[in-house]
């Protein structure tokens, strides 16, 4: 007959392991995990796993072994991504450099936009003129 136990509260609030009587085989436990894991220990039975499967993998690539300059190789193959990756923002079309630039230069976009902004209006940074210097310089002659 297989013995049934059971992870029970006492009147203590603590946990303790029960068979099917009620009868107390072990605790008390602070924890309901502490009672689990001391009756995992109990019964033994562990589950079997499952078998691994000899199948090869289709996805990925086989790792390589390792190679005596694998330094340079690696750097090798790290420079020729770089350079890709500068052509390919090369060939990018302007508005796509133009958000990248702003995402990666914020100083620089910030620069760029309070330019654009400061070439028209009355009210411009670079418009506003002193009256008494435009008089002076009209007086003048320029």
């Amino acid at each position: 007959m297989t013995k049934i136990l059971n992870v029970t509260r006492d009147g203590d609030g603590q946990f303790q392991i029960t068979d099917q009587r009620g009868k107390v085989v072990e605790g008390p436990f602070d924890t309901n995990a502490a009672a689990w894991s001391a009756l995992d220990r109990i019964d033994h039975d562990t589950m079997p796993a499952r078998p691994r499967s000899n199948k090869k993998v289709l996805w990925g690539k086989p790792e390589k072994p390792a190679s005596r300059n694998g330094k340079k190789a690696s750097r090798r193959q790290a420079a020729k991504v770089q350079q890709r990756m500068n052509a390919n923002a090369a060939k990018a079309p302007g508005w796509v450099r133009s958000v990248a630039a702003s995402k990666f230069d914020p100083a620089g976009e910030r620069k760029f936009r309070d330019y654009k902004l400061g070439t028209f209006g009355a009210a411009s940074e670079v418009k506003r003129i002193d009256p008494a210097v435009y008089l002076a310089e009209k007086a003048r002659g320029k």
